[in-house]
């Protein structure tokens, strides 16, 4: 038998253990959330199709790196503003954007502050505000009719924001969460998200109230964003269509001929 005093003892370690690993877990997020890998002011990217590299200076202190790979003017339909997941920077997503430009579509991305060219400090305000930034260059270029947004994993939480604020084509996700909180829920279980994470991220706000048309690509097998997270977002909008790739996983639906295929039929 356990005396009192024990089990007091074993009671308040377990709530200081608690404690501390929720304190960790809030300083410490922004390294479990994103792995950027930034670039000197002076670095040139090198790809395999046309582009420009844009620096914007949002502010004195801010620069906003963007890349644009372009398609003739002669056959141009419109662009794709392309929010990219949480590793690296633009040199990680840039392979896919073959898929968009041999369809005549430009599509344009975005690094986050800290990741690549881009500078500043990272906050959910500051990323969407950059969002804001993007749409607003690309208006001056496009009506909304010839904008898609797109949002990859993390991204997927800036171009679900846009798509509920301003007029586009359509708003296309691969690999989304519900919300970060969902998420976050979905890994520490026992820690209230609401009061832990820094970053809201609300896609089910945003897909409630929802105007353009809504695809939606996820893999049966994604181990980091599950595939339940999907199903219960395509399921707040009927304006939402979700496709599942079957044996999917996170970072590798661009390999399924499924995927392709019906990228290039939303394309058209």
């Amino acid at each position: 038998m356990f005396s009192r005093k024990r089990i007091l003892f074993w009671v308040k370690l377990l709530i200081a253990i608690y404690v501390v690993v929720g304190v960790a877990l809030y300083f410490l997020q922004d390294k479990l959330l994103f792995h950027p890998e930034p670039l000197e002011e002076g670095y040139t990217y090198k790809f395999d199709q046309p582009f420009r590299q844009l620096d914007v200076p949002v502010t004195d202190k801010k620069n906003l790196s963007i890349v644009q790979f372009t398609v003739p003017d002669s056959v141009r339909k419109g662009v794709v503003l392309y929010f990219h997941g949480n590793m690296t920077n633009i040199n990680r997503y840039a392979p896919v954007a073959s898929l968009f430009t041999q369809n005549n579509y430009e599509i344009w991305m975005m690094d986050y502050p800290g990741f690549g060219k881009t500078t500043g400090k990272r906050s959910e305000e500051a990323m969407l505000e950059d969002a804001e930034v993007l749409y607003d260059m690309a208006r001056l270029r496009f009506p909304p009719e010839k904008i898609i947004l797109y949002g990859r994993s993390m991204g997927s939480g800036l171009a679900t924001y846009l798509a509920s604020r301003h007029s586009c084509q359509q708003l296309v996700l691969e690999t989304p969460y519900y919300s970060m909180y969902s998420l976050m829920n979905y890994y520490t279980k026992i820690y209230p998200a609401s009061w832990l994470s820094k970053y809201e991220f609300p896609n089910n706000k945003y897909m409630a109230k929802m105007i353009p048309p809504v695809t939606i690509f996820h893999g049966t097998d994604d181990d980091v964003i599950p595939y339940s997270q999907a199903r219960r977002l395509a399921a707040l909008s009927p304006k939402a269509r979700l496709i599942t790739i079957e044996d999917g996983g996170h970072n590798n639906l661009a390999e399924f001929e499924k995927f392709r295929t019906e990228v290039r039929s939303l394309l058209k």
